[in-house]
């Protein structure tokens, strides 16, 4: 069969498909990634023929983006996914991907949920469409009433046949508990473990000595958010006198020299594998992201979450709920984006608790135990191939 695989150009989009991707691959399935131009690294990395679309140009969504800090957090969201994800990217991408399906003859189209064109053009040649989370339930039916207007303007009826479509996820059910019953298809599964590279000897001052290591990171774009970056002095005030070895990367988008460590016990590099670090960390400090924060609760660890923006505060929200850790200066729905501030002190302390408190990680290792049972990835295949 043929699977067009539909994102949008974020790596927090585009990640949780490829798993599902390779699972298709891997049953001699043809594939197809469709979307933004910036994807194509990602096409080539992972082996799947690519497609480029178009992005809006920069002076229809330029205005738009500058909107964001002056908003409430709600404010910011309705804006970012109703007129840049629903319409303005979706006018972009339609062209590309009417082109793509019309020559390519998908069978099924595997999406993910900030991606609407794909479901569009899907539904106007009767193709089926397959949804893959990139977090909570919540966050995803969050995204879906955001847009609701804007896709029935595209497509009357779309929400709805979006909603009864398959929905693959990668979080279990003890995460998504308490946002209301998943759509009536969910299908959830095991995130693949990658193969950990080792973890270069970054503290050879503290080789042997048995403090813990402590992942920092907020992704791959909080350096380029100007509400957001100040979160990076923040932590490292938050560390500088930590008894911990900490890593903590700043993204691709920090200038070089930007952050720098406050003593020899800190590392500050752009970016490493997440998963190379997981395996030897006590704890992971982060701004919620769902990626983030699946890996480290699949490997077990406890978390301390600084939520910015996005879905970040639903998954620091269930994160607490949970007892695998702890939410440090979550915003207030109502205050704009520029003026949420995070004390470094508040930061520092529930590190230091978080650390010393046993009972964060076995909530994490709870979570763990419950990712590990779910099925592996290539149970998937039928689902998407819609052969069950």
């Amino acid at each position: 069969m043929r699977v067009l695989v539909a994102s949008t150009g974020g790596a927090g989009h585009v990640t949780p498909l490829l798993p599902f991707a390779a699972a298709c691959l891997d049953a001699d399935h043809e594939l197809l990634l469709v979307g933004p131009p910036g994807l194509a690294p990602v096409a080539g990395e992972h082996g799947l023929p690519f497609a480029a679309g178009a992005l809006p140009p920069d002076e229809e969504t330029g205005p738009l983006w500058a909107q964001v800090p002056s908003l409430t957090p709600a404010e910011a969201e309705r804006l970012v996914v109703s007129q840049i994800f629903a319409t303005a990217n979706v006018g972009a991408m339609l062209p590309a991907m009417r082109d793509a399906v019309r020559t390519w003859r998908p069978d099924v189209v595997l999406r993910e949920p900030a991606e609407f064109a794909s479901a569009i053009v899907a539904e106007e040649v009767g193709v089926p469409h397959v949804q893959v989370g990139t977090g909570l339930v919540e966050a995803q039916r969050m995204i879906t009433d955001l847009a609701t207007e804007a896709l029935e303007a595209w497509s009357a009826g779309l929400v709805e046949r979006i909603e009864a479509t398959p929905y693959l996820t990668f979080f279990p059910p003890t995460l998504d508990a308490g946002a209301g019953p998943p759509p009536p298809s969910t299908h959830r599964f095991r995130m693949p473990e990658p193969a950990a590279a080792p973890l270069p000897d970054l503290w050879a001052d503290s080789a042997g000595d048995g403090r813990p290591l402590v992942y920092v990171t907020f992704g791959s774009v909080a350096a380029s958010v100007p509400f957001a970056a100040p979160i990076y002095d923040v932590a490292l005030a938050a560390v500088a006198d930590l008894p911990a070895r900490v890593l903590l990367t700043t993204g691709h988008a920090a200038e070089d020299g930007r952050y720098l460590a406050p003593g020899p016990h800190v590392h500050v590099t752009r970016w490493v594998q997440q998963s190379d670090v997981l395996g030897r960390a006590r704890l992971v400090v982060c701004h919620g992201g769902s990626g983030t924060t699946l890996g480290a609760l699949a490997a077990g660890l406890p978390l301390v979450i600084t939520p910015l923006f996005a879905d970040q505060p639903h998954n620091a929200r269930r994160v607490a709920a949970v007892g695998a850790g702890v939410a440090v200066g979550a915003r207030d729905p109502e205050a704009t984006a520029g003026a949420a501030a995070i004390d470094a002190a508040d930061l520092r302390r529930a590190i230091t608790d978080v650390l010393a408190d046993p009972g964060y990680a076995t909530a994490a290792r709870k979570i763990a135990d419950e990712i590990a049972a779910l099925p592996p990835v290539a149970d998937a295949v039928p689902v998407i191939t819609g052969s069950r």
